[in-house]
């Protein structure tokens, strides 16, 4: 059980592990803790887009559309391994997901199937969405791969976790395909090389 780190220490981190970040608006302070809680946290989600253009897919993470309001991450990471910030705290990204999921997260085992959507992964979850179309055809450049894996390392290492706390939203919630086009297992496996 972790508090969220702040959002400058948040900033701080991404910058230190390497990757270019971009600040967008007040992006400290857009969230939607006016929903529920922020935290304990206690791992790093990952999803794709299902979007194309880089200034398109930050406007939309960020001011979220009809049927979900922004921001819908913590940070979008585009085609070229630019990390952009567009919210810090609560944000609608998870959804409701697996309890049991989240009970392996923070024991860091191997995760169960994820067959219920019963828990708030708004709480307890810091997101990146990834540009990308999500119909497995769309590559994945190496920029963008290497930033997902120097964000959630930099994020572990903070929080003193292992790969394990590293899920894609496939992972969580009943129905979804997020990340499409590349294995959890491969990237948790970069993570656990780094954090070496």
């Amino acid at each position: 059980m972790a508090p969220p780190m702040s959002a400058r220490t948040f900033l701080d981190r991404l910058r230190d592990a390497g990757v270019t970040v971009v600040e967008v608006g007040d992006w400290e302070h857009h969230n939607r803790n006016h929903k529920g809680p922020w935290g304990p946290v206690h791992g790093v989600m990952i999803h794709h887009t299902v979007t194309s253009g880089s200034e398109r897919t930050v406007e939309i993470c960020r001011k979220g559309h009809s049927e979900l309001p922004g921001p819908l991450c913590h940070g979008v990471i585009t085609k070229d391994g630019v990390v952009h910030l567009v919210g810090y705290g609560r944000a609608n990204h998870a959804g409701l997901g697996d309890d049991d999921v989240l009970r392996a997260v923070i024991a860091e085992k191997a995760l169960p199937h994820d067959n219920e959507a019963n828990t708030d992964g708004n709480r307890h979850f810091y997101g990146f969405e990834c540009e990308n179309l999500g119909d497995g055809k769309d590559p994945w450049s190496e920029a963008q791969l290497e930033a997902v894996e120097r964000v959630s390392a930099a994020i572990c290492r903070h929080h003193g976790w292992t790969e394990r706390s590293v899920i894609g939203h496939l992972e969580w919630q009943p129905g979804k395909t997020d990340p499409r086009g590349f294995t959890m297992r491969s990237i948790r496996e970069r993570i656990r090389d780094r954090l070496k």
